[in-house]
């Protein structure tokens, strides 16, 4: 059989890495590109027997998850985040395609919890994912956010799920909401792209119906509420900031005036 590496890029993941690796016991390489973990992220992904190399020059999700395929050396290659679990069915589905490739790149539904909860709708579910791939025919954007795997190969289905840990409490939940409407702001800013406060509002209102109504994310429970309201707020903040970023560049372009 065709040997697999999975490549996992971290930080702070002391409280994930141990379930995330040992569901990946079943891969010939295991690499771990850390970026400046101050718990013991490290320590615990090389008790796993994972090789773990650190870069802290962070420069964005996609030319980080692009560093760690470079130090991967399968024949395949599995890419998993830290808070994400292989289930043994998704396990055995990759085996499987890799003893008999019919496709040179994979993807898998991915179901992600809210708060302890899963989700089922609201935009949510399915969420399929492009993850396996044979070396040379992929390698990932240089979005410093929302990375994805670019390849110009057919891509094939597989049916079992992978499991995503992406917001264990309402603290991680305003932290994401925070660090990715930033990340958002300064890609837009980087398209040249503009916003004004009414806009912020609008596209936050819009995102609440389309999760809540469209996506039918009130079949989600008071966790669907809870989830539309967040991504709301971090599409009203990625437009806020962005005009925020807007106006310091604005003031930035004005000569100062000569006080004599």
């Amino acid at each position: 059989m065709a040997s697999l590496s999975v490549i996992v890029i971290t930080k702070n993941e002391a409280h994930n890495i141990q379930t995330c690796l040992q569901a990946l016991s079943f891969a010939d390489q295991c690499v771990v590109l850390d970026s400046g973990s101050s718990d013991a992220t490290c320590e615990i992904a090389r008790e796993l027997g994972a090789e773990v190399t650190q870069s802290t020059d962070w420069q964005g999700f996609g030319i980080q998850k692009n560093r760690a395929l470079a130090l991967s050396t399968g024949d395949w290659v599995l890419s998993i985040d830290a808070d994400e679990i292989v289930t043994p069915e998704l396990r055995e589905q990759i085996l499987a395609a890799l003893a008999a490739p019919q496709f040179d790149v994979y993807d898998f539904p991915r179901l992600s919890s809210y708060c302890g909860q899963y989700i089922r709708h609201s935009g949510w579910y399915p969420d399929r994912v492009t993850r396996l791939f044979k070396r040379g025919v992929a390698d990932f954007s240089n979005d410093k956010v929302h990375e994805r795997l670019i390849t110009k190969s057919q891509v094939g289905q597989l049916k079992a799920h992978l499991l995503h840990h992406s917001f264990i409490n309402f603290e991680s939940v305003l932290s994401k909401v925070n660090h990715y409407s930033s990340a958002g702001a300064e890609r837009m800013q980087s398209q040249n792209k503009t916003a004004t406060p009414v806009t912020a509002l609008l596209h936050g209102l819009w995102t609440f119906l389309r999760s809540y109504i469209l996506r039918r994310g009130f079949l989600d429970g008071s966790m669907g509420l809870a989830l539309a309201i967040s991504n709301a707020e971090g599409s009203y903040y990625r437009y806020l900031k962005l005009w925020l970023m807007q106006r310091q560049t604005e003031q930035n372009a004005i000569p100062s005036r000569d006080p004599n």
